[in-house]
């Protein structure tokens, strides 16, 4: 039982985690526990109220002296488990669970009711280039209008889904209501095949 490779990529994690949070103004942190019966290196990022939020988990099989990282598989209702053979690969599974923790939390900011001034900043900071016109998927007469437009985040690669909701009111007051959803080209391909197998199962828009 060798623990040298461990020791290695904590080392190295270090340095790549800086350069990662740098591109989206975030102080990106580590904790290391050698003690455990499989030791690990926990990510997370310390907040505004000095909470921390970790957005990964890698942990090391001394015996096997392969480094590997859980998750939870609701189909089947078991965790499965990832081997990660190199360093190459340990540091793209960070980066991909530092994107997703940022994208969920830019998500969780457009979804709101009200958005306030700095989550508006946010979204202007990401350069979007739309590759589609806002394409309506849903109208009834002049009441209400649902479209969608698609388009790539410049500096990531990630695909931008933005959902605008115009309802006329009574008082012929326009209700602009705007979401926006981030998502990688790996979880796209997941996204489309789980809409296409449950289309059966929606219902149709009822007013």
């Amino acid at each position: 039982m060798s623990m040298e490779w461990f020791d290695r990529v904590s080392s190295e994690l270090q340095d790549h985690l800086e350069s990662i949070c740098e591109k989206y103004d975030q102080e990106g942190n580590m904790s290391i526990d050698r003690g455990a019966k499989h030791p690990r290196i926990e990510f997370f990022i310390e907040t505004e109220d000095d909470d921390r939020e970790y957005f990964c988990t890698l942990f090391f099989d001394p015996y096997n002296e392969e480094f590997y990282f859980e998750t939870f598989d609701f189909e089947y209702e078991q965790t499965t488990r990832t081997i990660l053979a190199d360093i190459e690969e340990i540091i793209e599974a960070v980066h991909e669970s530092f994107h997703v923790y940022i994208n969920d939390e830019l998500d969780d900011e457009f979804d709101d009711d009200v958005i306030d001034e700095e989550e508006t900043d946010i979204f202007e900071e990401i350069d979007v280039e739309w590759e589609t016109p806002e394409v309506t998927a849903f109208i009834y007469e002049d009441e209400v209008e649902v479209t969608y437009q698609f388009g790539i985040v410049q500096e990531t690669g990630d695909g931008v889904l933005r959902r605008v909701n115009r309802i006329k009111t009574e008082d012929d007051d326009l209700i602009k209501d705007e979401t926006n959803f981030i998502f990688s080209k790996e979880e796209a391909s997941t996204i489309i095949a789980m809409i296409a197998s449950h289309m059966d199962s929606l219902s149709e828009f009822e007013l």
